[in-house]
């Protein structure tokens, strides 16, 4: 008799969807479970929810900055240049570089953005009815627009900025992420990104300020110096990837997950004050992250494990928002969930800067989506990412009714 040993690795595991039963499994059994990778060391798999807090709290213990947050072993010039990026930071740098942008990222400041962002909402669906691809169609516009007014980027910029943000993300998925033969191998899509971010910067350097994001990060000085415009491309990578795609995600997810819970859809449109829950619950059922590695900077203890110095470690957020010894019915969809501490917006020094934003992003969305088309049905099977990092629809075909 022979044992099948799991594989939480493989990107072609998450095509179905995110492994939930193999993950309630091993969080009973391993929840500190040792993965084999191919052609290079493994890693460990932090699978519950407590642990997953603890990994984040101690950055002296698992650091960001040493391997960076992926799996796969990077060389030293793209580590290198993901160390610009506040997720591959440790303290006290990673408070160095946050701090000048905190004051921009608060909920007083980001609520003023709420008139814009129904506008923007309205705008999209105005020209949206009947049959649509609502990934790419609907939810993609809605943080493209956003982070292209904030950073002040030509409007004629926003799209191809997007496809390049969508392309750093789907790397693992050749029919979204792009191939070596058409220019986009690994980390080719950041690397176009940051080349345009520093001709950007460049331009924006010899004009005058604006009152918008560039402007402050350009005149803000970080650790003591200001950013030079090297820096600035990775930092943009970072900040406008983030903003673009997992905002987008997390939106497709959310109307994927209401679709196939009438129920809960039905109790959002009978009382549209739920939905603040609701994009919370969204956050836990469908966070658009599976996980974020960390590299252990010494001997240590985690659950009976013994971890060593170099070690990679990965926090599985997929894993730790279903664990059942937090969540009261974890495998549930359910709106009305109080409280909800989810971990999609990851924990302590890491949690993430743009929270407001995507919180908001997701309340307009519903809310006008809800007002503008009283009905709508799936019309064929959605497509996902083929990816162990990114858990993305790639397309949800639906039919949006305005009556």
């Amino acid at each position: 008799m022979t044992t099948t040993v799991p594989d939480i690795y493989t990107p072609d595991l998450y095509v179905a969807g995110a492994p939930h039963d193999l993950f309630t499994e091993l969080r009973r059994t391993q929840p500190v479970f040792w993965q084999d990778m191919p052609g290079e060391p493994g890693y460990w798999a932090v699978l519950k929810h407590t642990d997953v807090e603890y990994v984040s709290q101690h950055s002296e213990l698992f650091s960001a900055e040493r391997g960076g947050i992926v799996l796969e072993d990077l060389d030293e010039a793209r580590l290198e240049a993901l160390r610009g990026t506040l997720l591959s930071m440790d303290p006290p740098r990673h408070r160095q570089y946050r701090k000048p942008l905190v004051k921009s990222f608060t909920a007083k400041v980001v609520g003023g953005m709420e008139t814009r962002i129904r506008e923007i909402c309205r705008e999209i669906f105005a020209r949206l009815d009947g049959d649509v691809e609502f990934v790419h169609d609907v939810t993609s516009s809605l943080p493209t627009q956003v982070i292209g007014e904030l950073m002040g980027l030509p409007q004629e910029d926003w799209d191809y900025i997007h496809r390049l943000a969508e392309r750093n993300t789907t790397g693992q998925d050749p029919e979204v992420g792009g191939t070596e033969e058409d220019g986009y191998g690994p980390g080719a899509a950041s690397m176009e990104m940051a080349k345009y971010a520093i001709g950007f910067a460049m331009k924006r350097r010899v004009e005058e300020p604006r009152e918008d994001l560039t402007t402050l990060i350009l005149e803000s000085e970080f650790a003591g110096k200001r950013m030079s415009d090297i820096d600035f491309g990775m930092f943009f990578v970072q900040l406008v990837t983030a903003g673009n795609d997992t905002t987008k995600t997390m939106l497709a997810a959310g109307l994927h997950a209401l679709l196939t819970h009438p129920d809960q859809f039905t109790a959002l449109r009978e009382d549209p004050s739920l939905v603040p829950g609701a994009v919370e619950e969204i956050l836990r059922w469908a966070n658009p992250l599976h996980y974020f590695r960390r590299t252990a900077t010494q001997d240590v203890e985690l659950r009976g494990v013994q971890i060593k110095a170099g070690d990679k470690v990965a926090m599985y957020y997929t894993s730790a928002n279903r664990d059942e010894e937090v969540f009261e019915d974890a495998q549930s969809f359910d709106i009305f969930r109080r409280p909800n501490p989810h971990l999609s917006f990851g924990f302590a020094e890491h949690f993430c800067l743009g929270v407001h934003i995507a919180r908001l992003e997701g309340r307009v969305f519903f809310e006008e989506l809800l007002a503008t088309y009283p009905r709508i049905e799936l019309t064929g099977e959605p497509r996902r990412v083929r990816s162990n990092l990114n858990n993305a629809l790639a397309e949800l075909p639906v039919r949006l009714h305005r009556a």
